[in-house]
């Protein structure tokens, strides 16, 4: 079965997100995602508050921007997380937007390098490894937590460009893709993740693929998917976003998971009128339309 979820979006403000998580716990959603944009809300901050105050739902972070973040303190977070709501919380991490990197004076020189290096770290300090390396980024000195998650744990990259999605096939359980991904760049980055899991050897394990779906619902659902789509500058990629009914959006969810995506997360527009009516949406309109 498809995975389906939202999007709590950080243009809204932190303090809206209990009722939210509330909302989608109480609803039967899946999954609720949220980002760690700068400078507006952190990743894990929010995902743990979003865990304590639910039972059930999922809750997914994409993505952590690497450049931000020392690898051992994402691995005893991201380990905290796992220990504390068993099962239930999904972590990404990438690139970040480079301005943004440079705005905090933490951008790399060879973003690909630092992704690689923190993967590779991040995925064996969870298996509860003792890590020593000495990379261009990432130094560890014979490290390992003292409370590693008591399962394995699943760690998602976000990728756009073709070297960093041959890159997440290598050294990622999973990828994340934007919004700005239609159904034919989920089929092209699915050609260049499993070129990487190839060269890495992985191809017998499984590989997630989670794809946002930019939607929206509701009388004016047209303009303001098409406003934010400008502001995107994405106006013109055809195949992107859904605006209508539920039945309108399965079918746009159906598209791509046809593409090859695993998990959509539904992703309201940037001035959704109706946070908790777009939750109740999802899990009650458009998860019984789609297998």
């Amino acid at each position: 079965m498809t995975e389906l979820g939202a999007v709590f979006r950080p243009q809204l403000p932190p303090e809206r997100l209990r009722a939210v998580t509330r909302l989608a716990d109480a609803s039967g959603l899946e999954q609720l995602w949220l980002w760690e944009d700068c400078f507006r809300e952190g990743g894990i901050s929010t995902a743990a508050a979003a865990l304590a105050w639910t039972e059930r739902v999922r809750v997914g972070v994409g993505l952590l921007p690497v450049p931000l973040r020392n690898v051992a303190v994402t691995a005893m977070e991201v380990a905290a997380l796992h220990r504390m709501f068993p099962g239930r919380a999904i972590v990404g991490v990438g690139h970040g937007v480079q301005d943004w990197m440079g705005q905090v004076g933490a951008r790399a020189e060879s973003p690909l390098t630092l992704l690689r290096e923190h993967l590779e770290a991040l995925r064996a300090l969870l298996r509860g490894e003792r890590v020593s390396v000495a990379g261009r980024y990432v130094t560890l000195d014979d490290v390992a937590l003292d409370w590693p998650p008591d399962a394995a744990v699943e760690v998602l990259a976000g990728a756009t460009g073709p070297r960093t999605l041959r890159l997440t096939g290598e050294a990622a359980d999973g990828t994340v893709l934007t919004a700005a991904t239609p159904p034919e760049g989920v089929r092209r980055a699915r050609r260049l993740i499993d070129e990487g899991r190839a060269s890495a050897g992985r191809t017998a394990t499984p590989h997630k693929v989670v794809v946002y779906l930019l939607a929206a619902t509701g009388p004016d659902a047209e303009s303001r998917l098409r406003a934010d789509l400008t502001a995107e500058g994405l106006a013109d990629v055809p195949g992107l976003g859904a605006a209508g009914d539920a039945a309108t959006v399965a079918k746009a969810v159906h598209r791509l998971t046809e593409a090859g995506a695993d998990a959509v997360m539904l992703q309201p527009t940037a001035d959704e009128p109706d946070p908790e009516g777009f939750v109740r949406f999802v899990a009650e309109e458009v998860r019984p339309l789609v297998s």
